[in-house]
C-alpha cells in the first residue's frame, strides 16, 4: 500500500476520530456520501467542546457537507494501528451509520460527493447477475493465495473460508469450470448460496489476500498470473484511512437489518409505488426480489397504506400511490416487522 492511503493528513494530537456513513437512495441507487473526492467519508477529530460523540459527528459532517442529518446510529468502533498521533498513540475511530431521504439529498456547495457504493464495491452488485470480475479473477487469485497457507489444514480452512464468502460450493471449485462461463451461469446464485450482509467478510479477505490497495501486501506476489494492468480500478475505488472497510460495515449492518427492520422508511420519500419501494430494497440488497412474494409479504405485515392517489407516469397507466404506516414503523422497534428477502 502507498503511504497516500496511510498517511493522507498531517497527523494531530487527538486519539478519538468520528466517521460518518451517510446513504441515501435516488434513482434507485444506493449511495453514500464522501468528501475530498471521494477519498474519505465525512470524519473529524472528537474535541472537548462536543458533548458526545454523536454531537461531534453531527458537527464534522454537517460542516463538511452541508448535508442535514437524519437517523443516525453508531456502527461500529475501529483501531487504525497503521495510524499514530503526534504523541504515538494509535487512532481509535468510532463510526456512525446515517440514512437521508431521497427528498433530502440535494446538490451540495460543498466539496462532498455523492456515490454510487457499488463503486467501491463492485463484486457487491448481482442486479443483473453475479460480476464477472468474481470468477474471472476474484476466485482464482482467492484459490492461489489459500495454497500459499502453511500445511493443508490451513490452506483447506481456506478455501471453506471462500466457499462460505462468495457462496460457492467446494464441489464446484474442485470441478475446476472456474473458467468455464456456461458452468459458471448455470451454476447460479440460489445454488452458491450468497448472502448478500457477508459485506464485510468477503471486504476482509480480499484485504488479508492483498488483493485491493489499501492492504498492506498489495499488489501479492503469489500469483501465477499477474492481475490486470488496470486492477486497483477494476476492485474498486480504494480511500484513506481505511474508509472502505467502515464503508462495508455499514452495507453488511443495512442488509441484514432490513431483514427484521424496515428501515427502508428513513430512505424513502414519503409517498412512493410499491415497484419504488422494490428497487430500492434491490438497491441495497444488491439481487432482484421476486415481485409478487415482494408484495404478498408487504400486504401480510401491513407495513403500506395506500394515499388514495396516483402517480403522474409519462408512460403506461398510473400506479398507486403508498405511504407507510407510521404506527408500524414505531411498533417495529419491539416487533418482528421486516422487510422482504430474496428467498
Amino acid at each position: 500500500m502507498t503511504l497516500s492511503y496511510s498517511h493522507a493528513h498531517q497527523q494531530g494530537s487527538g486519539t478519538t476520530e468520528v466517521v460518518a456513513v451517510l446513504v441515501a437512495i435516488t434513482d434507485h441507487i444506493a449511495r453514500v456520501l464522501t468528501v475530498d473526492q471521494g477519498k474519505l467519508l465525512p470524519n473529524g477529530p472528537l474535541m472537548p467542546l462536543h458533548r458526545s460523540l454523536q454531537a461531534g459527528v453531527r458537527q464534522w459532517v454537517e460542516e463538511q457537507t452541508q448535508q442535514p442529518l437524519g437517523y443516525l446510529e453508531q456502527l461500529y468502533t475501529f483501531v487504525d494501528t497503521n495510524r499514530r498521533n503526534i504523541d504515538g498513540h494509535a487512532l481509535v475511530y468510532v463510526s456512525y451509520l446515517g440514512l437521508v431521504q431521497e427528498t433530502q439529498t440535494q446538490v451540495l456547495q460543498s466539496k462532498a460527493l455523492w456515490r454510487d457504493w457499488y463503486d467501491y464495491f463492485p463484486w457487491e452488485n448481482h442486479l443483473d447477475g453475479m460480476p464477472s470480475i468474481i470468477m474471472d479473477f476474484i476466485v482464482p487469485a482467492l484459490l492461489e493465495w489459500a495454497n500459499t497457507a502453511h500445511g493443508p489444514i490451513v490452506q483447506q480452512r481456506r478455501r471453506q473460508r471462500i466457499c462460505l464468502c462468495w457462496g460457492l460450493d467446494e464441489a464446484f471449485l474442485a470441478s475446476g469450470k472456474l473458467t468455464d462461463s456456461q458452468s459458471v451461469n448455470e451454476h447460479d446464485n440460489e445454488s452458491r448460496g450468497w448472502i448478500a450482509e457477508h459485506v464485510l467478510l468477503r471486504y476482509e479477505m480480499l484485504y488479508e489476500a492483498g488483493l485491493i490497495p489499501e492492504a498492506p501486501n498489495y499488489p501479492p506476489n503469489y500469483q501465477a498470473v499477474a492481475l490486470p494492468e488496470d486492477w486497483s480500478q477494476r476492485i474498486g475505488v480504494p480511500m484513506y484511512y481505511d474508509h472502505r472497510r467502515v464503508i462495508a460495515t455499514a452495507i453488511s449492518r443495512l442488509r441484514a437489518k432490513i431483514e427484521y427492520r424496515p428501515l427502508i422508511f428513513g430512505l424513502m420519500p414519503d409517498v412512493f409505488t410499491l415497484s419504488q419501494l422494490q428497487q430500492s430494497v434491490e438497491a441495497l440488497s444488491g439481487v432482484r426480489l421476486h415481485k409478487q412474494n415482494f408484495r404478498r409479504l408487504l400486504d401480510s405485515q401491513n407495513l403500506v397504506m395506500e394515499t388514495g392517489e396516483s402517480s403522474t407516469a409519462q408512460r403506461g397507466r398510473p400506479a398507486k400511490l403508498y405511504r407507510f404506516r407510521h404506527d408500524i414503523e414505531l411498533q417495529s422497534l419491539l416487533m418482528d416487522s421486516k422487510l422482504p428477502k430474496r428467498k
